[in-house]
């Protein structure tokens, strides 16, 4: 029971009720012993009157009248000169003294604790004030164990009464909490359940309905989260199928440039001046296109194949890169340039290293043709002791908005109007792999500048594996 909600909160109001009781338990029983004490000095002094008034009675009637009283003795002084005393004998010697005329609730407490945890029938001495102006003091000479005997009475039915009050009150409030908390708290546990079964079924997310505000704001959130999630696992089976089709696509591809590539071997031998100088370009573009279609067969295993590392000049990737595009770009006035010192090398998967430098002037020439105007893409490099830098800046349109929120996200809108966003985000993982980065230094009307670093020091490659 206790390992619910509703049975702690139970166990825990009974508990703290209890508590409440046990503060005020405390003064209560010492105001129950001042007023015992105080009934016995008002009976004490009433008796003492009878005497006052006869000025003499027997000792039969004073021994009732000290019974009545539940006194011993009694003393009322009503002025300097005069007092008038009722007597019995003691059976034991005075223990204790208490003046009940100016006592303090601390004092009041002690005394009272201190009656309630002593054993036996010790004889005590009380003094007080008479009522109604009766004299300047009254002292009573009482047994102490009828005292202790009324209190503890008096303190089990405060405890019975206290603890029936804590099982009422904790009920009500374990109903009230069942009703209004467990119960919805409930309903979204189950609510969840449900939407687990079957998570891509938008009818089993979770309709807010509670009252309480905060449940409200539990429900709120969780439904906005379901609805995220559906809306990604329909996204995510989306690509599985696409994914799965491309690698069908790509498996064909690649047959088909097999055999083109046959036929471009037959082409290397012309003696046409012409053809010699475009084969090499042909025959790199189709062995990059078999390459890309493995490449895409690999992809849809979930893994990029880690990178092949191996130095190179990075002039003639940048140069082959600027001329297929220079090609692409037909009639548009589309300047190109490159700012790459003929003697560097870098140490990096040459295939990859050009589907990302090709990927980002593609992106970068579309831009411009888009726009219908002039402008120029270009190519920089540098190194330091730490890294190499490569630079692909354009004087393009710049990225809209939604490229820029979602950079290198798939499927949230690419670099030209109309693109998914596929190539930066490879084009990302494949730095990646090979333990750089690529970023975007800067972008706006008067363009697009995108930035990619390698480093030089040996590094581990980076899984891709998904």
């Amino acid at each position: 029971m206790f390992k619910t909600l509703s049975g702690r909160f139970l166990f825990l109001t009974v508990i703290f009720v209890l508590l409440a009781e046990v503060f005020i338990f405390v003064p209560s029983v010492a105001r129950y012993r001042q007023d015992y004490l105080s009934l016995r000095l008002e009976r004490a002094q009433i008796a003492s009157l009878a005497l006052l008034a006869d000025g003499m009675i027997s000792d039969s009637l004073e021994k009732e009248l000290l019974d009545n009283a539940g006194v011993f003795n009694v003393v009322l002084r009503r002025d300097e000169v005069r007092e008038l005393a009722l007597s019995s004998p003691i059976p034991s010697p005075i223990v204790a003294t208490y003046d009940l005329r100016d006592d303090g609730a601390v004092t009041l407490i002690s005394d009272a604790l201190s009656a309630m945890f002593t054993k036996g029938n010790p004889i005590i001495r009380v003094i007080g004030n008479p009522v109604q102006d009766g004299g300047l003091l009254i002292e009573v000479t009482m047994e102490q164990g009828p005292l202790r005997q009324a209190m503890l009475e008096y303190g089990l039915n405060v405890f019975i009464l206290s603890a029936a009050i804590s099982i009422i009150t904790a009920m009500l409030l374990f109903v009230a909490v069942r009703t209004f908390l467990v119960a919805p708290i409930k309903g979204v546990v189950r609510a969840m359940s449900v939407y687990a079964e079957a998570p891509e079924d938008a009818r089993r997310i979770i309709n807010p309905t509670a009252s309480v505000a905060e449940l409200r704001e539990a429900e709120d959130a969780l439904r906005s989260m379901q609805t995220q999630l559906t809306g990604a696992l329909k996204q995510r089976e989306r690509l599985a199928q696409l994914g799965e089709g491309v690698a069908k696509v790509s498996h064909d591809l690649r047959n088909i440039l097999t055999s083109a590539q046959l036929f471009t071997d037959r082409i290397e031998v012309s003696t046409d001046p012409v053809v010699q100088r475009l084969a090499p370009k042909l025959v790199n573009s189709i062995t990059r296109a078999v390459h890309l279609c493995e490449n895409t067969l690999a992809f849809g295993r979930a893994s990029e194949p880690p990178p092949n590392l191996t130095r190179f000049a990075l002039a003639e990737i940048v140069s082959d890169v600027i001329d297929s595009e220079r090609l692409s770009a037909g009639d548009y006035d589309i300047s190109f340039a490159e700012d790459i010192p003929a003697s560097m090398t870098v140490r990096a998967d040459s295939e990859q290293l050009y589907r990302v430098i090709g990927n980002l002037v593609r992106n970068a020439r579309q831009a411009i043709m888009n726009t219908g105007d002039s402008g120029e893409i270009s190519i920089q490099a540098s190194e330091d002791e730490n890294r190499w830098r490569i630079v692909v800046a354009d004087t393009g349109p710049g990225l809209p908005m939604r490229a820029k929120d979602h950079l290198f996200q798939a499927f949230h809108g690419g670099a030209s109007k109309g693109g998914s966003g596929l190539g930066l985000v490879i084009a990302s993982e494949l730095i990646r792999g090979h333990g750089g980065q690529l970023g975007l230094l800067t972008t706006g009307p008067e363009g697009t500048t995108f930035e990619i670093i390698l480093p030089k020091s040996d590094f581990q490659i980076i899984s891709t594996e998904t």
